[in-house]
């Protein structure tokens, strides 16, 4: 472990400790009334899971960080079918959880396999590609993985989880850009699926509610949602009086009047209006640089990163990681639809947590192989 320790980014593992840190005591003391209120049992309910889901990938970090990426690459595609027949089942015998089957309710734990299902297919669609750099000049071949992709995308929104489906789209959209296929391929593909996405979206928003779910589409109803407090826009005008109660220093830790049921299950999608409201704006423009170091430290690994795959999990992962950013913070500040995106390192989420430290350790694992692969360079010089 020592040998591999030299080699990890300690910018990025220092800071990435760092939020998990704010993001423990902050799920703590967002979701100590809704556990004493909701369970009649501790106030460290959440605390004490959410510590346990830190210390389980804590355990998986432990154990990828060994692991060369190329092992990755080639566990990746049993592990994405395993993940397809798992969305599948999970349609017929899921537990449903805030109005879609998303989880398989393990007793103690649940599993979202549609979570698990990002990761994989970063790592997936980079070995893939880097694997069959040099046979990427048909249009079969350059597309292949796509439609697996596509089937994965299907299944999740049939659950129907429709912010997981629209984070991992974008994510596969992401990494098909940066991939290294022919051009001609390339931007006809690009085209081609914006002309699709556009059809569809007329399609569905002409068909209303026979795609999309009533409460689907309440969610693009997002603008002006104190007008509607008494409708469907009491969440995102909750948000606002938090954050609006917090000023620039927050009220203190601990100290917020909106967690106290007024936003739902404040300690997983809201936690960050609860952050601003307790600890103020300046507390939540600093959370906001550290994301941005983090997403800056990730990108430079991959830039040094001396293969394609290496490169492409790297990017990957920082996509992963900004979309939850982006459509998290856009939703709870009215800007674009809530759908239950949680927040890097804030959220409260098993299946989340495990996830982020997953795909950190992935980035930290290619740039171990960075820093071998320099070692050796300069010892041939």
């Amino acid at each position: 472990m020592r040998k591999v320790f030299k080699y990890l980014d300690k910018p990025l593992l220092i800071t990435t400790i760092i939020l998990f840190l704010i993001g423990l005591i902050m799920v703590f003391s967002a979701s100590n009334v809704t556990a004493y209120m909701s369970y009649v049992v501790s106030p460290y309910y959440y605390f004490v899971k959410q510590a346990a889901f830190l210390i389980a990938g804590f355990l998986v970090f432990l154990f990828m960080i060994n692991m060369n990426t190329k092992t990755y690459g080639v566990l990746s595609r049993g592990l994405l079918l395993i993940l397809m027949a798992s969305l599948g089942v999970l349609l017929v015998i899921g537990t449903a959880k805030n109005r879609a089957v998303s989880w398989f309710d393990l007793g103690i734990i649940s599993f979202q396999p549609s979570e698990f299902a990002k990761i994989v297919t970063i790592v997936y669609l980079a070995y893939f590609y880097d694997k069959n750099k040099n046979k990427l000049k048909s249009w079969g071949k350059s597309l292949s993985p796509i439609g697996i992709c596509i089937g994965v995308a299907a299944l999740i929104f049939m659950q129907p989880d429709l912010g997981t489906t629209i984070i991992y789209a974008l994510l596969v959209a992401a990494i098909f850009v940066i991939v290294p296929i022919a051009p001609e391929i390339k931007y006809k593909t690009v085209f081609a699926g914006i002309g699709i996405i556009g059809f569809g979206l007329i399609s569905i928003f002409g068909a209303g509610k026979g795609v999309l779910r009533e409460r689907q589409m309440e969610r693009f109803d997002f603008k002006r949602p104190c007008d509607r407090i008494l409708e469907n826009g009491n969440q995102v005008c909750n948000c606002y009086i938090a954050m609006n109660n917090g000023g620039l220093t927050g009220v203190g830790l601990g100290n917020s009047t909106q967690k106290y049921l007024y936003l739902p299950e404040p300690y997983t999608d809201f936690i960050f209006a609860i952050i601003v409201e307790e600890l103020g704006v300046i507390t939540g423009i600093l959370i906001i640089l550290l994301y941005m170091f983090v997403l800056y430290r990730i990108l430079l690994i991959g830039r040094r990163s001396y293969t394609n795959m290496g490169a492409i999990m790297c990017y990957g992962v920082a996509v992963y990681i900004f979309l939850h950013i982006a459509v998290n913070l856009l939703g709870i500040m009215g800007m674009m639809p809530m759908t239950g995106v949680p927040l890097p390192f804030m959220s409260y989420g098993g299946s989340f947590t495990i996830c982020l430290i997953a795909a950190l350790t992935i980035v930290q694992r290619v740039s171990v192989e960075n820093g071998r692969t320099r070692d050796r360079e300069l010892k041939g010089k």
